[in-house]
């Protein structure tokens, strides 16, 4: 529209001109070497304009010839780019469907055509891995390294490569390069507090949460999640050696987490050792409120030393009104009456688990119960111990397929924080659990001390087993897993 109006305004502007100087008409002269040309002020003003246009073409003539040369590097650089960036696409693309031999050919060609070019450093990088070339993949990621534009991602692939080698010496000195190049880079961060978490330096790797928060690399929720993992874990460390400084972190991480476990146990049983058994109790109740755990219960009914057995049944009684009979709580009471000798008492309050949903831990304090009152040669105690062979498995702390009654604050396995959860453990032999039925009323009562069969004295062993219970097709046994292997410092019940 504006080009129209403007070829318009123009063409108008010409007709103008034109009528202006028909309407004045002159005669130019031109007097040189002895000649004289004279032409109309029209004529003259025509032949000037056509003279520009032919010294126009003739300059634009020479300045092509002159500037050949330049083009034709300039379109060769091109068509050698064009090639390049192809090769490398193909690269990429073969190296994502996993072809080695194409990856390679591909590479070459692209760094032949491109030169040191990131990306076609990347993809001689990438190449050499696909195929286990790992000396190639690490002179290539040393070549990004040395180019100040590609060093970051460079530190990044020989940080790949330390891991894949077991170097983790190397692999931290990559990462930490990388994190004071480039501070928001989130791999290198994360590997940082790894080897900070690995090395028990949890002051240093609290550092590095408030720095990654700040950076904005992690949300409010879970900076507080990892500070609570972090000061739980300083604490256990100086549990021994510095109680106060355990217990102000403790509390801390506490406020931090209150459904943190470990912490509320911790900040217990240092209440508890200072005298201060309010606040002691304030702080386990709490954390039982939000998440029955038996490691809060086993601290709870242990915060006053010296208690009687009928003390411990008391708070142990508690925990269950706090919690409105969680199974934990009932497994509390259960052990708490097995310690005072009320067997009764026992009985009753796992009645309700072993109708509704038995597990091996609610089987194993039955047996527990019988072995105390009749001692281990009861048949009852054998058919127990049976069924919670049998039984689904209770929860517990597991992390990246390791299952333990201990927990910690980074995985043995992967060194990552935070990563014990506890959860059923998945059956991962897909055993099937028999469906047991309810045990009769005289099998959960206190029975009379039966027998026990011997060659020769006409009794049978099946007649030790409890009511309306079938003699069971295995050998009973009591199986217990071995506890995993857990780094020092974090004892039972952490």
């Amino acid at each position: 529209m504006w080009r129209a109006l403007a070829f318009v305004a123009l063409l108008a502007l010409a007709a103008y001109g034109a009528v202006w100087l028909a309407d004045r008409p002159g005669v130019v002269t031109v007097s040189w070497g002895g000649y004289e040309v004279a032409t109309s002020l029209a004529a003259a003003l025509v032949g000037v304009m056509v003279l520009a246009v032919v010294l126009g073409f003739v300059w634009a003539f020479a300045r092509g010839i002159l500037n050949l040369p330049e083009r034709l590097t300039l379109s060769s650089r091109r068509r050698r780019q064009a090639r390049g960036y192809n090769a490398l696409s193909r690269g990429m693309v073969a190296v994502g469907s996993g072809d080695p031999i194409a990856a390679r050919r591909h590479a070459g060609e692209a760094e032949r055509l491109l030169g040191p070019e990131p990306l076609a450093l990347l993809l001689t990088a990438q190449a050499a891995q696909i195929s286990g070339d790992r000396a190639g993949a690490e002179r290539a990621f040393r070549r990004m390294v040395d180019d100040p534009e590609t060093r970051v991602l460079g530190l990044r692939g020989l940080f790949v490569e330390a891991r894949r080698q077991d170097d983790e010496a190397s692999a931290r000195a990559y990462a930490l390069e990388a994190s004071r190049l480039a501070p928001s880079v989130t791999w290198a961060n994360e590997a940082v507090m790894e080897g900070q978490c690995a090395d028990r330096d949890w002051s240093g790797a609290l550092d590095t949460v408030s720095r990654r928060a700040a950076l904005g690399l992690s949300d409010k929720a879970a900076m507080r999640r990892q500070r609570a993992v972090l000061l739980t874990a300083s604490a256990l460390d100086l549990e021994a050696g510095d109680p106060e400084r355990a217990l102000a972190q403790a509390r801390e991480a506490v406020k931090l987490a209150p459904d943190l476990v470990p912490a509320a146990a911790l900040a217990g049983r240092l209440f508890a050792r200072r005298g201060d058994l309010k606040r002691g109790a304030r702080v386990v109740e709490a954390a039982w409120r939000a998440k029955p755990h038996p490691d809060l219960a086993r601290v709870y009914l242990d915060l006053r030393t010296g208690d009687s057995s009928r003390d411990r049944l008391a708070r142990a009684e508690t925990l269950a009104r706090l919690s409105s009979w969680h199974p934990e709580a009932r497994f509390a009471i259960a052990r708490a009456a097995i310690d005072a000798r009320e067997f009764g008492r026992a009985r009753d309050v796992l009645a309700p688990l072993l109708a509704e949903s038995p597990t091996a831990h609610a089987y194993a304090l039955m047996a527990e119960i019988e072995e105390a009152e009749h001692g281990a040669n009861s048949g009852k105690v054998r058919e127990w111990q049976a069924r919670a062979a049998r039984a689904p498995r209770d929860p517990a702390w597991c992390a990246d397929g390791l299952v333990t009654d201990r927990w910690a604050p980074i995985s043995p396995v992967s060194g990552r924080l935070d990563a014990f959860v506890w959860q059923t453990p998945p059956d991962l032999l897909g055993r099937a659990h028999d469906a047991e039925p309810a045990p009769a009323a005289g099998s959960l009562a206190a029975p009379e001390p039966a027998p026990v069969g011997k060659p020769g004295n006409g009794l049978d062993t099946a007649s030790a087993l409890p009511v309306g219970t079938a003699t069971p097709a295995v050998t009973p046994m009591t199986v217990k897993a071995a506890p995993a292997k857990i780094p020092e410092g974090v004892g039972p019940g952490r």
